[in-house]
């Protein structure tokens, strides 16, 4: 059984991760993924949360959200819509962001899919906040 895996995590817009670890839990649409070398080949859609990863014995967040996650051969390639690091965060944007989904949610009259969009973005700004104050410990 290999000892790493090769973790890709790049956007529309940039990689952000290409390096070897030891293991990584990656939000899937219904829930976690945690993976670990030797991992059947699998494709699931991303969720919005925490990417975490340990890289030579620390550990790593990464606020992704949307796209997808394959994983084949101990490479696990991550396509997301959004994946920012804590320190690339602006927590007083995420608060305001937080709020303003909120008080939409606390609005809403819409139809499911404007549900879902609003939810996502509900879901986004809790994690971009809460990882850009320096919390691990995220809830949704």
């Amino acid at each position: 059984m290999p000892n790493y895996l090769q973790l890709d995590v790049v956007t529309p817009e940039r990689r952000l991760v290409s390096e070897r670890v030891e293991w990584v839990n990656v939000p899937g649409r219904n829930g976690e993924l945690g993976i670990l070398p030797d991992h059947a080949p699998m494709i699931s859609e991303l969720g919005t949360g925490l990417l975490t990863y340990i890289h030579n014995g620390s550990t790593i967040w990464i606020h992704v959200s949307g796209g997808f996650v394959e994983v084949n051969n101990d490479r696990v390639s991550v396509l997301a819509e959004i994946a920012e690091l804590p320190d690339e965060i602006d927590t007083a944007a995420a608060r305001i962001d937080r709020e303003k989904a909120e008080k939409a949610m606390a609005e809403f009259g819409g139809d499911e899919d404007e549900l879902d969009t609003l939810t996502t973005s509900l879901e986004r700004s809790i994690v971009r906040q809460q990882l850009g104050s320096g919390s691990s410990t995220v809830q949704s």
